[in-house]
């Protein structure tokens, strides 16, 4: 509990789910993106989540990358398992997730259009059983179900921590002063919005650029661990190009971003699976290209 609760604080790094030339997932292409990252000091990996292209997975797809992300880490860094959709479905990949040595899991937060308060808390106190004890930790993309109800969620037994990811740092304050002390609070949407969440008094954030650059992420982690918000700005002005262009059409270019960054470093992944905004247009991969060689990453 230590070592995810300081790795917490740090970089959260979503790996991608590569894809064969057929389209099948293709686990053993993960092992250099898994070795880069450890190398430059990534704080924390996650595997199921949504750069791994979670909802376009089967759940015998989500279950075989768990396990092979488990074997790619071997224990040097925490491993988070993203789980989540049906509840059944949800409870079946905790369990895989905790048979495959995951250090913790990440729960989505279901986008079913029928979602009551208390029934998101009976859905976490459902994965948390199945999950074998494992630590909890919530995904929230919607604040929109209220303090009261973050709250309540944050006081399931198991819950240590919160990926908030709303561009809403007053929210995120709010739910911190509701919620039990011993939650972590980690910015959930990348280095662009690092520091105004830390400035709130969330630590640490999740990222996909970690995947491509991550030495670039630790690098933030470490200015604003320190305090100094103007290199982590400066840090993040120059990678901000690249968050950018997986920011188009509507975050449908979000993984095919990170999936022809590494096509054209070399390391092939695949596509993206629809409705993701596969491929990148001529104009994107070009903007993508100059990115890449104006900061030595092209080999």
């Amino acid at each position: 509990m230590s070592d995810l609760a300081t790795a917490l604080r740090g970089v959260s790094g979503i790996l991608v789910t590569p894809f064969d030339d057929a389209g099948e997932i293709a686990p053993e292409r993960l092992a250099g993106i898994v070795d880069r990252a450890v190398g430059a000091g990534v704080h924390l990996l996650t595997a199921n989540g949504n750069t791994s292209e979670f909802y376009g997975l089967t759940m015998d797809e989500a279950v075989a990358m768990i396990q092979a992300a488990a074997g790619h880490v071997a224990g040097r860094v925490p491993l988070v398992a993203g789980v989540g959709r049906g509840i059944r479905d949800a409870c079946r990949l905790a369990e895989a997730s905790a048979e495959a040595g995951a250090a913790a899991l990440m729960i989505h937060q279901p986008p079913d259009p029928f979602v009551a308060p208390r029934g998101l808390v009976d859905y976490v106190t459902a994965i948390g059983r199945a999950g074998q004890g494992l630590p909890l930790i919530l995904y929230l993309r919607n604040d929109a179900i209220g303090t009261d109800t973050i709250a309540a969620l944050c006081a399931v037994p198991g819950v240590v921590g919160v990926k908030w990811a709303t561009p809403n740092p007053m929210r995120l304050k709010a739910a911190m002063a509701a919620a039990p002390e011993h939650v972590a609070w980690v910015g959930g949407l990348a280095e662009t919005w690092a520091p105004a969440f830390c400035a709130v008094g969330a630590r640490g954030f999740t990222s996909g650029l970690i995947n491509v650059w991550p030495e670039r992420s630790v690098a933030i982690s470490a200015a604003l661990e320190g305090g100094d918000y103007a290199q982590a700005r400066s840090l993040i002005a120059g990678m901000q190009v690249f968050e950018e262009i997986r920011a188009e059409e509507q975050g449908g270019a979000n993984v095919p971003g990170v999936k022809a960054a590494l096509s054209l470093m070399g390391e092939e992944c695949g596509g993206a699976r629809p409705p993701a905004a596969w491929p990148l247009s001529k104009e994107q991969l070009g903007r993508l290209r100059d990115f890449l060689t104006r900061h030595g990453l092209l080999k």
